[in-house]
């Protein structure tokens, strides 16, 4: 077997009692003392401390970054205004997604957050694609805090990180620390992410927990705030099987680069990908799905319509500690992806009712201002 590699705060999660399991090729805490559970709940009201220094770090310099990464990826980058972040996706030729990616407008370079499963691959797609620009890999420390108390640990540690909205960045100083902070994160909850040299991630981290709102949280509550939160898991809810509009990330697809944009296409699948979205030409959708009781339905169960026929599979599924409920993401034909509809799950043998739903399953905490 390949030895995980380590992230910097790996001896800190060994102190504090963290479960370690393989992860996208990383050790990783799973849980901690608290729970799965407790740490969903503590998050969701008050202030959770992720390690996130597994995922990729990554600067493309060069004459013109902006324009250049459009050429792989169809979010406006162009019209991306110093200090704000974007969402974005890598397409392929067939139109499938390579990877989601977080874009951010540095001044004279662009900084890039990508999956670490996918990591590797993304590296060598950007120096493919963007041959004459410079992709500089950083070794940093990536934290997430995340709740909705974190403004208020954030104002005792450096206040005008605060005066940020959602989706912006900055860069500042944290106990002499030089960081790099964007107001985002991955539970559908106020927070920030910090980008951090490697060699004081642990102190920094130590730092926000001596913080009385702040706890340590593992991989397991991720994988549900996320899931409550309506937020697609890369090589689970969208893959290269899986096109921008059947994963419902129209949003992702600026308009500049749609059809009568003032830049259309010019990136992989464009002509298929902008075909979808101008004629809503696309057969099956990802939705939200609640179930009843309190068994959850789990990625990979598939569904079926009361005639019996099959329709999809889940894609993401677990009990949602916030809802109350058994909640999923997963897809259907777009005949039965209107809300209210309902279909059946196949759980151990039996088939279970769950209703297409809205998503977020939970009200957004996000700052906006």
């Amino acid at each position: 077997m390949n030895e995980q590699r380590q992230t910097p705060l790996h001896d800190l999660h060994l102190e504090l009692g963290g479960k370690m399991v393989p992860f996208a090729g990383y050790s990783m805490p799973v849980q901690y003392a608290l729970g799965v559970k407790k740490e969903h709940e503590h998050t969701r009201q008050a202030c959770g401390l992720f390690d996130v220094s597994h995922m990729g770090q990554v600067l493309v310099r060069g004459p013109q970054p902006a324009k250049a990464l459009e050429s792989l990826v169809p979010a406006d980058l162009v019209g991306l205004a110093e200090g704000q972040q974007r969402y974005g996706l890598f397409t392929a030729e067939d139109g499938g997604i390579l990877d989601d990616l977080m874009i951010v407008n540095a001044g004279d370079h662009l900084y890039l957050v990508v999956n670490a499963a996918c990591k590797e691959q993304d590296i060598a797609h950007l120096r493919r694609g963007l041959s004459d620009h410079e992709i500089e890999v950083l070794d940093r420390g990536l934290l997430a805090l995340q709740g909705p108390k974190t403004a208020e640990v954030m104002a005792r540690l450096c206040p005008v990180a605060c005066e940020m909205v959602f989706m912006q960045h900055g860069r500042f100083t944290i106990d002499g620390i030089d960081v790099w902070v964007s107001r985002s994160g991955y539970t559908g909850e106020d927070g920030f992410e910090i980008s951090v040299p490697a060699e004081q991630t642990e102190a920094l981290a130590r730092r926000l927990l001596a913080e009385q709102e702040v706890e340590a949280i593992g991989l397991g509550a991720r994988d549900s705030l996320r899931l409550e939160a309506g937020l697609c898991l890369y090589g689970h809810d969208i893959d290269t099987g899986t096109t921008p509009m059947e994963g419902g990330l129209i949003w992702a697809i600026g308009k500049p680069r749609r059809r009568g944009g003032e830049r259309p296409g010019g990136f992989p699948g464009a002509d298929l990908i902008l075909h979808q979205v101008a004629e809503k030409d696309h057969r099956r959708k990802r939705v939200g799905l609640l179930g009843e009781g309190r068994a959850p339905v789990r990625e990979g169960a598939e569904l079926f319509d009361a005639e019996g026929n099959a329709l999809g599979v889940v894609t993401s599924g677990g009990f949602g500690p916030s809802v109350g409920q058994p909640v999923a993401m997963g897809y259907v034909p777009i005949e039965q992806a209107e809300i209210g509809t309902t279909v059946y799950a196949e759980v151990r043998g039996k088939r279970l009712p769950v209703v297409v739903s809205k998503t977020p399953f939970v009200a957004p905490g996000y700052y906006r201002g």
